[in-house]
C-alpha cells in the first residue's frame, strides 16, 4: 500500500514536510486502538532468534533507525512500532541551531538516494534532556548520537562533546560520537589521528569514572581511504570504544544517474552506498580486534542488502533511506529475511 498510494503522495511535498507529516499520522493512528493494532501488526515482527545480546544490551532485533531521522527525541515511542529493535537519537549539540538554509534534503528517485545538508538542525541537549525524562525507558534501547555546534571552532569541539555526553548518560543507552558529517564546515578534521585520539579518550575517562559506563561507538565517514581506516582501527583499540558505525553519508557523486550540480553540496546516503559500505564494514570486521562492535549502515532497502552487511561482519545495521522508499514494512520484512537464513 505504501509504494502504491501513499508514497506518491508524500513525495508530492518536500521530503522535510513529508518526514513531518508521516510522523504526526503515525502517531494519530496509533491513539486510535483499531488503527493501532493494524498498524503493529503490518509492522512489527518479532522472534526469540533474532534477539542480540551486544555491548551488554539485549535488542529484541538487528534493525535500528539511524541517526538524522528523530534529531530532537520527539519520536522514541512511535519507532518501535514500526519494527525496530532500536534507535538511534540526533546528532545532538549543546546549543540549539537551525541547521543550514532550505531547500537541504533532496531526493533522487532515479539513484534511490537521499542527498542532505541538514547541518545538525536540532532544539538543542537540554530540550533533549526534557523530553528523555519523559520517555518510558526500556521500552526501546535508544543511542544518543552527539556532535558539536557548527560556531564551535574545532579546538573547542571537545567540550561541546563533553557537555551532551554528561547530559545525557543517565537517558541513553549507547553513545555514538559523530565527526563525520559533510555538512558541518571542518568537523571531519576530527577524524584525523590526533584530535580524534584526544576526544575519545576524554570521553573515555568520562565514562570510566561513572558506577556503570555506556557504550561508545565512533560513526565513521565512506570517504576515507585504507590507510586512514587502519588509523581509525587503532584508535579505536587504543581509546577501548566499543566499536563503529559504518558509514555516514558520501561526499562522492560517482555513479549517480541524477544530475546533482543543481542540488550542490551534502551527504548521499541510499541505495548508491550500499556497496562500498559494505566494502567498509568488510575490511574493518577482517582487520579489526575481534571483539570490536560494528553496525552497518548505508543503502539497507531490502532483506538482500540488510543480509550483505551482517555477513560482511555487522553485527547490528540501520536503517534510513531505505525506508524514505520502500516504506515502515521495510523493517519487518528484514527481520523475517534474517530469521529465515538463522533458521535455515
Amino acid at each position: 500500500m505504501y509504494k502504491q498510494f501513499v508514497k506518491p503522495l508524500l513525495f508530492l511535498l518536500s521530503p522535510e514536510r513529508a518526514h513531518k507529516l508521516t510522523l504526526k499520522l503515525f502517531r494519530f493512528g496509533l491513539n486510535i486502538p483499531i488503527v493501532s493494532s493494524i498498524l503493529q501488526s503490518s509492522y512489527t515482527f518479532n522472534h526469540k532468534n533474532l534477539e542480540r545480546t551486544i555491548m551488554g544490551l539485549t535488542f529484541p532485533n538487528p534493525v535500528g533507525l539511524a541517526a538524522g531521522f528523530d534529531k530532537d527525541g520527539k519520536y522514541i515511542d512511535l519507532l518501535p512500532h514500526m519494527g525496530f529493535g532500536f534507535v538511534e537519537i540526533g546528532t545532538v549539540t549543546p546549543k540549539p541551531q537551525p541547521g543550514n538554509p532550505q531547500p537541504r534534503l533532496f531526493r533522487l528517485p532515479a539513484d534511490r538516494g537521499l542527498i542532505n545538508r541538514m547541518g545538525f538542525n536540532n532544539e538543542g541537549v537540554e530540550a533533549m534532556v526534557e523530553r528523555l525524562k519523559n520517555h518510558d525507558s526500556g521500552k526501546v534501547i535508544v543511542g544518543g548520537n552527539i556532535g558539536k555546534n557548527k560556531v564551535t571552532p574545532n579546538e573547542e569541539a571537545q567540550k561541546d562533546y563533553e557537555i551532551c555526553f554528561e547530559a545525557l548518560f543517565p537517558l541513553v543507552d549507547y553513545f555514538v560520537v559523530n565527526v563525520s558529517s559533510p555538512n558541518t564546515p571542518g568537523l571531519r578534521e576530527l577524524q584525523e589521528k590526533e584530535p580524534l585520539t584526544k576526544l575519545l579518550n576524554t570521553l573515555q575517562n568520562l565514562n570510566k569514572a561513572k558506577e556503570a559506563p555506556k557504550p561508545i561507538l565512533l560513526k565513521i565517514a565512506p570517504d576515507l581511504t585504507n590507510e586512514q581506516l587502519d588509523d581509525i582501527l587503532e584508535i579505536v583499540k587504543d581509546t577501548d570504544i566499543n566499536g563503529i558505525i559504518a558509514t555516514n553519508t558520501t561526499i562522492s557523486r560517482e555513479g549517480l544517474t541524477t544530475p546533482t550540480d543543481s542540488i550542490g553540496a551534502g551527504g548521499l546516503s541510499g541505495d548508491p552506498l550500499r556497496e562500498h559500505s559494505t566494502e567498509i564494514i568488510s575490511y574493518l570486521r577482517k582487520n579489526g580486534h575481534p571483539d570490536m562492535v560494528i553496525i552497518g549502515v548505508g543503502g539497507i532497502s531490502s532483506p538482500e542488502a540488510a543480509l550483505e552487511k551482517l555477513e560482511a561482519g555487522a553485527d547490528l545495521i540501520q536503517v534510513y533511506s531505505g525506508m524514505i522508499y520502500e516504506g515502515p514494512g521495510l523493517m519487518k520484512r528484514i527481520n523475517k529475511g534474517i530469521l529465515k537464513v538463522k533458521t535455515a
